[in-house]
């Protein structure tokens, strides 16, 4: 028997539609202060979710985050959420510069596999530390082992698309810093991607090992057929579709192939954030100029109407004020780790490589941008049933933390000048003098 008390379908959408909007507003105005202070958007984007949910106007009488976002209408918003995520995926894997990692695959393979490998080390360290407290999800016990992978996975992710939008604002896109950091953090994405979908794997089999069997063999054969067969599909229906220009015909096209690849992900028992990723890295990358103008950019608007939705999704589980002595600790400890992780562990190959100290500092740095990337990989451990609502509250905040360091300690004025004389090709690996 349906709730007498459950709001009309009707009245459900209108305040979604109400909801949206404000969440849209308050990413604007977030977003332009986030600029005036050198931060990336996502920084402003990110605070405006949280500000949102019960860590501000939660707090105000009356609870307007409960009358702006009542329960029956968060699994629509979630909805729109999860969609914007899998296109936003989507453009990641297609955008991934795989001529940029074969260019400087030494130099940045050096820097992102210590990296990964310090930060992962660290994460899974402190996870002995917080697993204690965070074992049970919901009266659910988890898995000692998928909370430790997931939890080095996380420290270890870089945020590609951030890391891109800030060397452009700092005008380093062109340096050899810049470079070596977008080839390391593309090598970084693909590491935790797939730490991420051992975790996804592991949880969803629920440790049983044949069941595990079964989700890596269906993983294997999924990824056969988008490269043996799903890649050459593409290449001719994107020639045809763009010698024709039935634009509108390929981004539908290419849209329902990311979320029926995502689908097939679910099912295998792996996230779908991977097969949205993977449908976007083998499709078709030319004619170049053609698909950024007709199908890239409209898709990129199309993602800044929905992302902004996601984005309130996340803040409506941050619950600072949930956090007490004993969390504000944990949460020194999480920032501390992640931190160190990435900024010695790029700091360190970057340095043998014949870097200066200036460059060094300022690589760590950027490659300790998480972002976007960060929120998507703990909203799908959530979804996993992996973190409880207090880790998922300070690795949030961990990722905005980190984010937000690069800003006002990257090189300004002469420093900043100085390392764009530096040539962006990489030198070989040497001893520092």
């Amino acid at each position: 028997m349906l709730d007498s008390m459950a709001p009309p379908a009707d009245t459900r959408i209108a305040i979604m539609f109400a909801g949206v909007a404000v969440v849209l507003l308050t990413g604007i105005l977030f977003g332009r202060i986030a600029k005036t202070v050198r931060q990336p958007l996502v920084i402003g984007e990110i605070t405006a979710g949280i500000m949102l949910g019960p860590s501000l106007m939660g707090q105000f009488p009356g609870n307007p985050t409960k009358q702006l976002f009542p329960g029956d209408v968060r699994p629509l918003l979630s909805a729109v959420a999860q969609i914007g995520v899998i296109l936003f995926m989507f453009s990641v894997g297609w955008e991934f510069e795989r001529k940029l990692i074969r260019k400087h695959l030494t130099a940045a393979a050096g820097v992102s596999l210590m990296s990964v490998a310090l930060a992962f080390g660290l994460g899974v360290a402190a996870a002995s530390v917080l697993y204690p407290r965070h074992d049970s999800v919901d009266g659910h016990h988890v898995s000692a082992l998928a909370f430790s992978v997931f939890l080095g996975a996380a420290m270890s992710v870089t945020a590609f698309p951030v890391l891109a939008r800030i060397l452009s604002d700092h005008r380093m896109a062109g340096t050899r810093i810049g470079t070596l950091a977008m080839a390391s953090a593309a090598v970084d994405d693909v590491l935790a991607w797939c730490m991420l979908a051992y975790v996804s794997a592991l949880v969803t089999s629920d440790g049983d090992p044949s069941e595990l069997g079964t989700i890596a063999l269906r993983s294997a054969v999924y990824v056969a057929l988008m490269f043996a067969a799903v890649r050459p599909l593409l290449r001719a229906l994107v020639a045809r579709l763009t010698g024709a220009e039935q634009w509108r015909t390929l981004l539908g096209v290419l849209c329902a192939g990311a979320l029926l690849s995502a689908w097939a992900t679910t099912w295998i028992g792996i996230h779908a954030i991977f097969g949205a990723f993977l449908f976007g890295f083998v499709t078709p990358r030319e004619p170049a100029e053609r698909l950024v103008e007709h199908v890239r950019r409209p898709l990129e608007h199309l993602s800044l109407i929905l992302l902004p939705v996601f984005f309130i999704v996340t803040g409506l589980g941050v619950d600072i004020g949930g956090l007490h002595g004993t969390q504000y600790l944990e949460l020194a400890l999480i920032i501390l780790v992640a931190c160190a992780g990435k900024i010695v562990g790029a700091a360190a190959p970057a340095r043998l490589a014949g870097m200066t100290w200036r460059e060094t500092g300022t690589l760590g740095l950027l490659m300790n941008t998480r972002g976007l990337t960060e929120l998507i990989i703990l909203n799908a451990a959530v979804g996993l049933g992996v973190l409880d609502g207090q880790m998922f509250t300070m690795m949030v905040l961990m990722a905005l933390v980190t984010t937000a360091l690069a800003g006002p300690l990257l090189p300004r004025g002469e420093a900043l000048e100085r390392l764009r004389e530096r040539p962006a090709e990489l030198v070989p690996a040497r001893s520092p003098g």
